[in-house]
C-alpha cells in the first residue's frame, strides 16, 4: 500500500511505485482477517488529500480508488480498481469492495 502523505508524488499506478509501500498497517492480521475496503473516489474528494500537482500523471482521474483499513484509516489512493485489489493481495490483505 502507498501511505497517503502530503509529500507523495501522486496515486500509485499498478506496481509502478512499489518502493513507496509501507508495512505500518494497523490492521491486526489475525483478529480482523486483515480486511481492507476499496471504493471509487470522486475527483473532488482527492483534492484535499494530495498536493495539487499529484494528479498530473494520472491518466483517468475518474478511475481513482481509495483503500481503507477496517477502522476507516486511509491507506492508499490507487489508479484503477484492478490495481487496488492487486496491491492489497500483494500485501496479504483481504480487500472488500464498498459501493
Amino acid at each position: 500500500m502507498v501511505a497517503i502523505e502530503p509529500s507523495a508524488s501522486g496515486p500509485i499506478r499498478g506496481a509502478e511505485r512499489s518502493g513507496l509501500m509501507t508495512t505500518e498497517i494497523k490492521t491486526d492480521l489475525f483478529e480482523k482477517e486483515a480486511l481492507v475496503y476499496i471504493r471509487q473516489m470522486a475527483l473532488s474528494e482527492v483534492s484535499g488529500l494530495l498536493p495539487p500537482d499529484a494528479l498530473a500523471d494520472v491518466d483517468d482521474p475518474d478511475d481513482l480508488f481509495i483503500v481503507s483499513s477496517a477502522d476507516g484509516e486511509r491507506l492508499a489512493i490507487v489508479e484503477g480498481r484492478d490495481a487496488a485489489f492487486a496491491a492489497c493481495h500483494a500485501n496479504d490483505l483481504r480487500p472488500l469492495s464498498v459501493h
